[in-house]
C-alpha cells in the first residue's frame, strides 16, 4: 500500500461530483483529470452505474472526483435507483461540477437538473462546458453566455448560488484543453484537509467492479446500435492461474454477460461467436493494462428476463 504524502496546514482535500445529462461527457471528463481510465466511457449514454472515485494528487491537495450516473427521467426501477444514487452522492460532496456538452443547446432536462441543486445547500456549483473540441469558438462563447442565463435562471440562491455558477469552465477532455483549470478550481474550492488517500491510489473501486465495467463497456461499444441498456456484467471468479513462475503470471477472470431477452444474448454472442470473441479481445486489453497482468477472460452470455425490473435481481446484479 502507497504511504500518505506529506502535508502541510495549507493542504486541501475533498469530494467533487459531476452531474449532467446523460452522455454529457463526465466520465471522459473523470478519466482526462485523473490521467488513467479509472470510468468507463461509451458513446451509448446511461453508461455509468456505479459511484466511481477518481483521485487527482498534487503536491499541496487531493480532490477526490465520486463520477454519477446521468440525472434522468426514471422508466424503471434501476433507473429510480440511479436517480436515488446521484441525490445521495452529492449531499456529501464538496462541490459539483454540473457538465453541459457545448455541442447540445441547454434544454428542459439541463433546467431540471439545475433546479435539484437548489436543494443543496452551501455547495458552490461549477459549470462544465464541455465537448467543447467538438463546435467552433463562437458557438463556445454562445454557450457560456447561456449556460450563465442559465445560473441565474434557476440556480440563483442564498449562499454559495446568489448569483448561479461559482465558476463556468469551457473544457475539452479529448484534447486536453482547459483539464488543469478545472483542477485547479475545484481544488480552490476544496476544505482544508489532510490528504484522504495513499498517493498511489488512482480509484478506491474494488478491481472486480472495474474489470466488469471494462468487460460492459466492451460489450456496449461492439452493439451500440442494436442494443439498449440491457446489458450487466457479473466477475464470478478472478484469480492467478496455479503453477505459472513468478516472471510470466496470468490471471484467469470468469465473467458473465447479462441481457434481458434471447434475442439479445444472440446478437452479443454473434455469427459462429464472433461478436462475443472481439468483446473479449478488447475487454482483455483494457484489464490487462489495469492491472498490468497477462489476462485469460472466460466470458459466458445469460438471459436474466426484465433485470431492470426486478428488485432481487437488481441486487444481485450489484445495483
Amino acid at each position: 500500500m502507497s504511504e500518505f504524502p506529506e502535508y502541510s496546514d495549507t493542504y486541501q482535500a475533498g469530494f467533487a461530483s459531476f452531474v449532467g445529462r446523460p452522455n454529457a461527457g463526465k466520465s471522459t471528463l473523470t478519466n482526462a483529470l485523473v490521467g488513467e481510465k479509472v470510468a468507463i466511457t461509451s458513446s451509448k449514454p446511461q453508461t455509468t452505474r456505479h459511484t466511481i472515485r477518481g483521485i487527482v494528487h498534487r503536491p499541496d491537495s487531493q480532490l477526490v472526483l465520486v463520477d454519477t450516473p446521468g440525472l434522468h427521467r426514471p422508466r424503471t426501477l434501476l433507473g429510480s435507483r440511479l436517480n436515488d444514487l446521484v441525490i445521495d452522492t452529492l449531499s456529501e460532496v464538496d462541490v459539483v461540477g454540473f457538465c453541459l456538452p457545448a455541442d447540445e443547446k441547454i434544454g428542459p432536462g439541463d433546467k431540471c437538473i439545475a433546479g435539484q441543486l437548489t436543494k443543496l445547500p452551501h455547495k458552490p456549483v461549477v459549470a462544465l462546458v464541455t465537448k467543447t473540441d467538438k463546435v467552433p469558438r463562437d458557438r463556445v462563447a454562445a454557450q457560456l453566455m447561456a449556460v450563465d442565463q442559465l445560473g441565474r435562471d434557476h440556480l440563483a440562491g442564498e449562499g454559495e448560488q446568489a448569483e448561479g455558477f461559482a465558476a463556468i469552465i469551457p473544457v475539452s477532455a479529448v484534447r486536453g484543453e482547459q483539464v488543469g483549470v478545472v483542477i485547479d478550481e475545484l481544488t480552490a474550492m476544496m476544505p482544508l484537509s489532510p490528504p484522504l488517500y495513499p498517493s498511489g491510489e488512482l480509484t478506491d473501486e474494488p478491481e472486480q467492479v472495474m474489470v466488469a465495467e471494462l468487460i460492459r463497456e466492451a460489450a456496449l461499444e461492439d452493439v451500440r446500435d442494436e442494443l439498449p441498456h440491457s446489458i450487466a456484467v457479473t466477475v464470478e471468479e478472478m484469480n492467478p492461474r496455479e503453477g505459472r513462475p513468478a516472471e510470466k503470471p496470468l490471471l484467469d477472470v470468469h465473467a458473465t454477460i447479462h441481457v434481458e431477452r434471447d434475442s439479445q444474448k444472440g446478437i452479443i454472442i454473434g455469427r459462429s461467436g464472433s461478436r462475443l470473441k472481439q468483446i473479449g479481445a478488447a475487454a482483455r486489453q483494457g484489464i490487462s493494462k489495469l492491472l498490468g497482468t497477462p489476462v485469460y477472460l472466460d466470458l459466458h452470455v445469460k438471459v436474466t428476463k426484465e433485470w431492470q425490473r426486478d428488485p432481487k435481481k437488481l441486487n444481485r446484479l450489484g445495483f
